[in-house]
């Protein structure tokens, strides 16, 4: 078989707090935008990697869910743990010089795991953790 992974999907609960993460911070370009306000779909990837994306979506849009449930995605988007990311760089240090500089929520310096990896992590604006893992 031949499959790659095409989209990703990740919530949000600020379209404009979160382009200005994954566009002005990370440095992904926008691949499309659609909706209003708050009810937004925004692909986003790395420059060099077309076939690859992150598409931010507003999690109360899913006709699907219940009250109950959008409370609870709420709750869990709040303390970080509805969502997670993990993302690569050959330069870590840099990375995450960036991330400071960009004034994102630090939840882990950089540092050697003891599982093999040196990584780092942090929120994005709608609490999803990131990490990223330094490639060797």
């Amino acid at each position: 078989m031949d499959i790659t992974i095409h989209s990703s999907f990740l919530p949000h609960d600020d379209p404009d707090a979160s382009l200005a993460f994954y566009r002005d911070v990370l440095g992904f370009e926008v691949r499309n935008d659609v909706g209003k306000g708050t009810m937004r779909w925004i692909t986003v990837g790395p420059a060099d990697q077309p076939g690859t994306s992150i598409v931010l979506d507003p999690p109360g849009a899913n006709p699907g869910i219940t009250d109950d449930e959008r409370r609870t995605i709420a709750e869990m988007m709040a303390k970080g743990t509805y969502a997670m990311l993990l993302l690569a760089t050959k330069d870590l240090d840099a990375t995450f010089e960036r991330l400071q500089a960009g004034d994102v929520e630090i939840v882990q310096e950089p540092v050697e795991q003891p599982y093999g990896v040196r990584d780092c992590a942090v929120r994005d604006p709608a609490g999803n953790l990131i990490r990223i893992q330094e490639t060797r």
